[in-house]
């Protein structure tokens, strides 16, 4: 990223900045509540993607732990060096065992011994393994009604398999299990499978928080857990710069936006200087509390401090000049980020694009669309044509909703989950409910999963029109399928207010 300097931030902070600021202080709390009924998340998705440092992917504690792991038992390089075919072999004979564990462990049984039943499985316990069953165990635990079960037969193999022979637990063994007994709402459990983790050489790390402050910011001691990893040396904080970070971090994820203040003065008080990383949590935290006010100050010191604006925090400001609908403002700063070496992205066009789409200013949404962004050398993606198509079905333009789906299409950019939820609740929307129930078939046979939102909005769609024979269809072709079996009775019983 090209360093910006203090007469450059100056530039956005006086010509720009002055105007920017009045709009938000002028914010409404209509305006606002608004924006969080209409599920506005994409900022905390981005800013939080933001934070990490490159490449850093938490799909890969499992890898990195496994390696580590004092069993061996792990993804070992030798795993990597195997043909197609074994690998599909293996993984076959783990999950074939893993169901095997999992139909033992669901036994109610009184006279089982499911310890020992388990030992005459005589499975040769790994990584993989261990995943596999804790895995299948914790999504039957979101949805179970009986969670305190799915706990119990956790724990139960967690302990069975950690006193197996050349076998030891790894991180993100106790990460799943963890998840499993907040799901069950054992917060005491956790706490102590917490400690046991560090008694046993494993390091905390910025994914345990993460499930920790997602489990206990719910039953109201998100305090406590940021102090303690504060004050704990078995924090792990890496890759982030420093303990704090990981956990501004962590609570963006979960939009505790409170919390994220607090953390920060006592950031300061320890003595750490603010990174840009801060900065656009703070940034972000002070938006959704509506303290756009503080903006100004906040601004001031990033620049007395010689931090400089980056990529997301230009794609937030240029996000709340498009909720606010002042389009020529948005302009302005996206001319001003081109001069300062800061060249748009699609990203920034996307986000500008959907708040100006929530603040129901198609008309400019089509300009930055087909006109600025293509002066700036982008190309709209995926994500940015389903934002203009589900722009143009709030606003009722549903055949400009289909054009844009057929130039997407033909320009080799394949339809994702929202693109297909949003043009199927346009068909449904214009009346067009055989054609809404083709899309579902196109998407499948595109090789694109419908997710429990689709069918429920088509389900939805279908019965309010009296169409209940094809709503049936849905429902059954989705049973057929395997999908969302359990969600069937929030389907029937689902009705749009």
């Amino acid at each position: 990223m090209p360093h910006y300097s203090r007469l450059s931030f100056h530039v956005v902070y006086s010509s720009f900045g002055q105007r920017v600021i009045h709009g938000f202080c002028c914010f409404s709390s209509s305006s606002f509540g608004e924006s969080v009924a209409n599920g506005l998340g994409s900022i905390e998705y981005h800013l939080s993607e933001s934070l990490k440092p490159p490449n850093f992917d938490h799909s890969l504690e499992e890898k990195l732990s496994s390696h580590s792991s004092h069993g061996g038992n792990g993804l070992s390089k030798g795993h990597f060096q195997q043909n197609v075919s074994s690998r599909k072999s293996a993984a076959g004979d783990f999950r074939s065992e893993a169901q095997k564990i999992l139909e033992i462990l669901h036994q109610d049984a009184p006279e089982l011994d499911k310890k020992v039943a388990l030992d005459d499985l005589q499975v040769r316990v790994t990584g993989l393994l261990v995943r596999e069953v804790l895995l299948k165990i914790l999504r039957i635990t979101s949805y179970d009604e009986n969670k305190k079960h799915c706990s119990k037969i956790g724990c139960m193999f967690f302990q069975w398999s950690g006193l197996q022979e050349n076998y030891a637990h790894t991180t993100y063994s106790y990460h799943l299990m963890m998840q499993i007994l907040s799901e069950a709402g054992e917060f005491k459990a956790m706490w102590e499978l917490v400690d046991e983790m560090i008694e046993n050489g494993y390091p905390t790390t910025a994914r345990t928080f993460n499930i920790l402050i997602c489990a206990c910011g719910n039953a109201g001691l998100a305090r406590k857990v940021v102090q303690r990893f504060i004050k704990t040396k078995q924090f792990n904080y890496r890759p982030f710069k420093h303990s704090f970070n990981a956990i501004l971090h962590g609570l963006l994820a979960v939009n505790n936006y409170k919390l994220i203040e607090w953390v920060y003065q006592q950031m300061l008080f320890e003595g750490h200087s603010p990174d840009i990383l801060a900065y656009n949590a703070l940034l972000c935290a002070k938006y959704r509390l509506r303290k756009l006010c503080h903006f100004h100050r906040l601004l001031d010191e990033m620049e007395r401090n010689g931090v400089s604006p980056d990529f997301h925090t230009f794609n937030l400001l240029l996000h709340i000049l498009g909720r606010e609908n002042k389009p020529h403002a948005a302009l302005n700063l996206l001319n001003h980020m081109k001069d300062i070496g800061c060249d748009p992205s699609v990203l920034h066009f996307t986000t500008l694009i959907d708040g100006l789409s929530r603040a129901g200013n198609l008309n400019s949404c089509k300009y930055f669309f087909y006109e600025k962004m293509r002066q700036c050398g982008c190309l709209p993606d995926v994500v940015c044509y389903t934002v203009m198509i589900t722009g143009c079905i709030v606003a009722r333009e549903f055949s400009k909703a289909e054009e844009l789906f057929a130039e997407m299409v033909n320009y080799g950019q394949l339809p994702n989950v929202f693109t297909y939820n949003s043009m199927i609740r346009g068909l449904c929307m214009s009346g067009k409910f055989d054609e809404a129930c083709a899309m579902l078939d196109e998407m499948e046979s595109r090789g694109c999963n419908p997710n429990f939102l689709v069918y429920r909005s088509l389900v939805s769609h279908l019965q309010n029109a009296g169409e209940l024979t094809k709503a049936h269809q849905v429902i059954r072709q989705m049973v057929v399928k395997g999908r969302y079996t359990h969600l069937v009775p929030r389907i029937t019983r689902y009705r749009r207010p």
